[in-house]
């Protein structure tokens, strides 16, 4: 540089904000403004040609002969982006070399890069059905997970109503409630089974949000994430299904371990059948000579009609508790169902010297639930609390009685419960923690899922199956069930149960 300015066309006020330098043919620095000065100072260079792009020289060369302007040529100099501008003058072999600092636009245009990368790569590989939607349900676009999903391509659907695509049951029903869910809150979720354009049909769990217009608030648009469950609603069929077996099978565990029971129950109608048929044929043979016996024939009839009902309803309820299929819900009375299932165990508890005693809630508490499974519950727990008092006589070595009371009662809150308490040893926290894990167990012989199927039973129901320590040392099973309806009954509450007439 000379102490005098050299003589160019160009001007480099010192008052621009942006760097300036005017270069000869040669690419020789002839001037620079204030701007540039404070850039070379900043960042430590020597040079003033360390602000321009490397390949400067032959931008000159190219500005010059082509006689035009090059913009837009990047260099970077520390953590400063600049833009510059080569603008020739061919009279006098100049150029003005003009800056921009652009770091800011090229930084959110390189982020803006990365995103649109990342957008791409995650809707073009994306399992599930991302798409756009307009206010009245017409696709805007789709990612090209709709061709394996859907059997669509995006192009395909652009344009098309959702209620034209999605064909199933209730799915006309639903997308009404998704859009009018969306215009009140926003958000919505549905799941439909729809049929796939190849004819086969699927479940599809739709995340649906709203995009409203910012000053009247209004749905201007909507956006859709759709993924196909079909494997899960399948594994949950088929796990529901293996659950009805492992039930039904249960069942039948239960009825051959209560089969002295039955067998007892049978055979008193049976028994009292034949002596009533026995006495009234000797009545009938003593007839012609006595009038008076016939009465006594028609009496033993009826006596006979009588327990051949009762035996009749045992087979009918010991049908229904076999009965293999899907669950049946409907209101059950549960004194009802307390005193079948006494009656069931009864023989048992005898056979063991275990009294079952009922307390049943004199409002008659009625549920929504299956009467077979419940039945198949409650046997469970009474069974238990049978098993719970013999292992506590044996191991004191008494011959003093015990019972198993089962109880019904609605609580302040409104909750129908089922108690069944022994008087057991009783288990410590971490026992009752783990008596409902399944494979649990504590008999030898025990698989460990009678609990653990119960506690599942019931929370089918809308209810929960917990214990805790019964007051009378054992433990007591509680099936909590969520507030409902009570008849009131003016019966007394049955307090035990007594054999048969």
């Amino acid at each position: 540089m000379t102490n005098s300015p050299p003589v160019t066309v160009f001007s480099l006020p010192d008052a621009d904000p942006q760097p300036g330098l005017v270069l000869n043919t040669d690419c020789e620095l002839l001037l620079l403004n204030r701007a540039a000065r404070e850039l070379i100072v900043r960042n430590g260079l020597t040079d003033a040609l360390d602000l321009l792009p490397v390949n400067t020289c032959a931008l000159v060369m190219s500005a010059l002969n082509q006689n035009r302007a090059i913009e837009g040529v990047e260099a970077r100099v520390g953590e400063t982006i600049l833009l510059w501008a080569f603008i020739p003058d061919p009279q006098t072999g100049q150029l003005l070399v003009r800056g921009r600092d652009a770091t800011e636009d090229v930084r959110m245009r390189e982020e803006a890069t990365r995103s649109n990368r990342l957008y791409r790569l995650i809707t073009e590989n994306t399992t599930d059905l991302i798409s756009r939607h307009a206010p009245d349900g017409r696709f805007i676009d789709a990612t090209p997970a709709s061709w394996r999903l859907l059997g669509y391509w995006p192009e395909e659907l652009r344009g098309k109503s959702l209620a034209g695509i999605f064909k199933g049951n209730s799915v006309t029903r639903k997308l009404t409630e998704t859009r009018n869910r969306l215009r009140d809150y926003g958000y919505a979720t549905m799941t439909v089974d729809i049929i796939h354009r190849d004819g086969t049909r699927r479940w599809f769990e739709i995340a649906s949000r709203a995009i409203r217009e910012t000053y009247t608030g209004a749905v201007i648009e909507v956006v859709s994430v759709s993924r196909d469950i079909t494997g899960r609603v399948e594994s949950e069929e088929s796990n529901r299904r293996l659950a009805d077996e492992l039930a039904h099978a249960a069942r039948l565990a239960t009825l051959g371990e209560l089969a002295s029971g039955i067998a007892h129950e049978m055979n008193q109608p049976l028994a009292t059948i034949v002596n009533f048929a026995s006495a009234s044929q000797r009545y009938l043979k003593n007839a012609r000579t006595n009038p008076e016996c016939l009465n006594r024939v028609d009496d033993g009839l009826q006596k006979i009609v009588h327990h051949a009902n009762r035996a009749s309803e045992v087979i009918k309820r010991l049908r229904a508790f076999l009965r293999k299929g899907h669950k049946r819900t409907a209101p059950v009375s549960l004194n009802d169902v307390v005193a079948n299932v006494a009656r069931l165990c009864q023989w048992e508890a005898d056979k063991n010297g275990v009294r079952i005693t009922q307390r049943l809630a004199r409002c008659a508490p009625v549920i929504t639930a299956d009467p077979v499974l419940l039945e198949q519950v409650l046997i469970n727990l009474i069974r238990n609390g049978i098993e719970a008092n013999v292992e506590a006589r044996d191991r004191h070595a008494g011959d003093t009685p015990s019972s198993v009371v089962i109880s019904t009662c609605v609580n302040t809150a409104g909750e129908t419960l089922i108690e069944v308490s022994d008087q057991g040893t009783g288990l410590d926290d971490r026992g009752i923690r783990q008596m409902f894990q399944p494979f649990y167990t504590s008999k030898p012989q025990g698989l460990g899922l009678g609990l653990s199927m119960s506690r599942s039973i019931i929370e089918g129901f809308g209810g929960f199956l917990d214990a805790t320590p019964a007051r009378s040392g054992g433990l007591t099973l509680i099936c909590r069930f969520p507030p409902t309806t009570c008849t009131q009954s003016n019966a007394a509450p049955r307090t035990e149960t007594q054999p048969d007439d």
